[in-house]
């Protein structure tokens, strides 16, 4: 109440005063407006939080439900998931066989006795491999009078492919195996091989890798797969090669072709250093050059083959010779006819322009380690490592 008989209204929420009770009314109602605005606001603000939190616990289960189905895709993919090794697909696979009527039930019974005992041996039952090509290559080319100046050949590897038991999966042992036929050929890796004087079976091959690991040879790898191969389906790749060999005293190294060294993501130099490799220490001027170098294992994501020779055409351009564990034994005895006119080489032949992997391993063979070196290498495998090429 003013000297003047003014009455006074004073707003209960700022201390603001008025003498005009409408006013200050009017006033009010904008305090309140602003308030329910500003919780209006917080409300909207944790809402939103909210429905972000909510969201966000969704995508990361559903990434993590996306890893996990990965990772049992990536177990099943490289035969880690426990569904059994070598023994347990060839029977499914006769089984299969047998009720799409293309077996006879005798006939599962005989291979299946047959592969018990070539499990029980240890020693591979023979039935996927074709002899004797190497030799027909040394005919073919004698008599070849186009384009090719000269070719260098491995000494004599037996080709092998994939089986019931091992398809789809069984490529790296299959090229292990046509290594060892050819260095069981050469009595210079004698001493070393006189343990294993025939091809082992794949389930004996995991086995032996195993041993290399007990050994001490790449604790790394061998974690990779807990330490166990025998009874899975479990790829390899390089460097179990590499620990193998190794643990047997025979000498290898791997060679990392990391990335691609010509146009259009080629690997020239890779072409290079097989040349290299079969035509050092060997005498010029032969057309047909039949080596003692062993084969070459060459490995690329998802597949590795056997490289048995190389060619060099007249006007220089280099071409590989390859075995590759998915041709079957009737496709490769095509090279054995008499009339072979190279039209069957096309399964072998692999040019610069052929291979366009982003990425190539080989492991090459080149004599024979002391007990001492071995035991070298084995500490050096603790932290395994490839020679890049650059």
């Amino acid at each position: 109440d003013t000297g003047n008989d003014e009455q006074l209204y004073e707003c209960p929420m700022c201390n603001l005063t008025c003498t005009n009770i409408q006013i200050l009314e009017e006033h009010v109602d904008l305090h309140l407006e602003e308030h329910n605005f500003s919780e209006g606001t917080i409300r909207d603000l944790e809402l939103a939080q909210r429905l972000q939190t909510e969201e966000d616990e969704r995508q990361r289960s559903e990434e993590e439900k996306r890893e996990r189905e990965e990772f049992k895709k990536l177990q099943r993919q490289y035969g880690l998931d426990n569904s059994g090794g070598f023994k347990q697909q060839f029977l499914k696979n006769m089984e299969r066989e047998v009720d799409r009527g293309r077996m006879q039930p005798f006939e599962y019974h005989k291979r299946k006795a047959d592969m018990m005992e070539s499990l029980a041996s240890g020693i591979d039952d023979g039935k996927t491999k074709t002899s004797g090509v190497i030799e027909a290559l040394c005919k073919y080319y004698q008599n070849e009078n186009k384009d090719v100046r000269c070719v260098w050949l491995s000494a004599g590897v037996d080709h092998l492919h994939s089986s019931l038991g091992d398809r789809g999966w069984g490529c790296g042992y299959r090229n292990f195996q046509m290594l060892l036929s050819s260095l069981l050929q050469n009595s210079f890796y004698n001493d070393c091989l006189r343990d294993t004087t025939l091809i082992p079976s794949i389930p004996k091959i995991q086995s032996m890798i195993e041993d290399a690991w007990r050994e001490g040879f790449d604790p790394h790898g061998a974690s990779h797969f807990n330490n166990r191969l025998h009874g899975s389906k479990a790829w390899i790749g390089a460097c179990e090669i590499y620990s193998l060999l190794t643990s047997l005293r025979i000498k290898c190294q791997i060679i990392d072709f990391h990335k691609p060294t010509g146009p259009m993501g080629t690997h020239p130099r890779l072409f290079e250093w097989i040349l290299h490799y079969y035509s050092t220490d060997t005498e010029g001027g032969a057309k047909v050059v039949c080596t003692s170098k062993p084969p070459i294992y060459l490995q690329h994501q998802g597949h590795s083959r056997t490289i048995v020779g190389i060619e060099e055409k007249r006007n220089k351009s280099l071409c590989l010779l390859l075995f590759d564990p998915g041709c079957s034994s009737q496709q490769m005895q095509k090279l054995l006819k008499q009339n072979c006119d190279g039209t069957g080489l096309k399964l072998l032949r692999k040019f610069v322009g052929s291979l366009k992997e982003k990425q190539y391993q080989i492991v090459a063979v080149d004599g024979v380690l002391s007990l001492e070196e071995k035991a070298a290498r084995c500490r050096a495998s603790r932290v395994l490592t490839s020679e890049k090429i650059p």
